[in-house]
């Protein structure tokens, strides 16, 4: 069996993505997919999706963990879908696609897409922590110095821990850098690991610190290890509309993988 495909990053945030308009990846196989994701006896990647079509948008968007199942909603894995479905001229300018968590806008201009969002209306705000989803689940600290945080230790103790257990969540820490500019460093349930960034993540941090009392800003600039991404909102009635995850996703390679 042979595998076309296309490797895709959006901040260092990497996904193999394949056209499976004519349904002929088996995607029930989850050690397929684990072993594509593999970064020393595979392709190598944060996660898997696939772009199929959809009755009633341009696309549908179905995204695998690189443990192999299938899991919520990814921003930058979103982002860069959209770069691809682009790339092989299902759209021009702007497009709709249908994700587990509903129907996104995007649009893109060069390299840079501009993802809506989920609303999000639900936030709890604990004495040491945020708890929201972005259209994945985030669980989200506040540090002084995130770059003496062990993500991968504390994040995989918060991950599986009360009240998350089996279903999990992410872990984001976030360093304030200035009123709208936060340092965010994300532990990915199901890549079981720290990733070099994470586009929900990034999106539930932008409202957690408006939230907190943080920023007033409504404009969000996140500095992840694998670059910016920025969130913009509007808030109404407590309720976060109108949320853009922006950023570069960029064309890696494509190629063939023979099982």
């Amino acid at each position: 069996m042979k595998i076309n495909f296309n490797k895709y990053q959006g901040t260092g945030n990497d996904f193999v993505i394949i056209d499976n308009r004519e349904n002929h990846f088996p995607k029930k196989d989850i050690n397929l997919i684990n072993k594509l994701c593999d970064r020393r006896f595979g392709i190598g990647a944060d996660g898997l999706i696939l772009l199929e079509d959809s009755d009633s948008s341009d696309f549908k968007m179905i995204y695998f963990n690189a443990d192999g199942n299938e899991s919520t909603m990814c921003g930058n894995g979103g982002r860069c879908i959209v770069a691809f479905a682009k790339k092989l001229g299902i759209f021009s300018d702007n497009t709709t696609f249908t994700a587990i968590d509903g129907t996104h806008y995007a649009t893109i201009k060069d390299s840079r897409v501009s993802l809506q969002m989920i609303d999000v209306d639900t936030i709890t705000n604990n004495k040491t922590h945020l708890f929201l989803n972005t259209g994945s689940p985030h669980h989200i600290e506040f540090v002084d110095v995130v770059s003496k945080i062990d993500v991968k230790t504390k994040g995989r103790s918060i991950r599986k821990g009360a009240p998350y257990f089996e279903e999990g969540t992410n872990v984001n820490f976030v360093e304030q850098v200035d009123d709208n500019t936060f340092k965010v460093r994300t532990y990915e349930r199901g890549v079981e690991d720290e990733t070099l960034s994470c586009g929900t993540g990034v999106t539930a941090v932008a409202i957690a610190a408006n939230v907190a009392k943080k920023s007033s800003e409504n404009n969000i600039s996140l500095e992840t290890l694998g670059g910016k991404l920025s969130v913009s909102f509007t808030k109404e009635n407590g309720v976060f509309k109108e949320v853009f995850l922006i950023g570069e996703a960029t064309f890696v390679f494509d190629g063939i993988f023979t099982i």
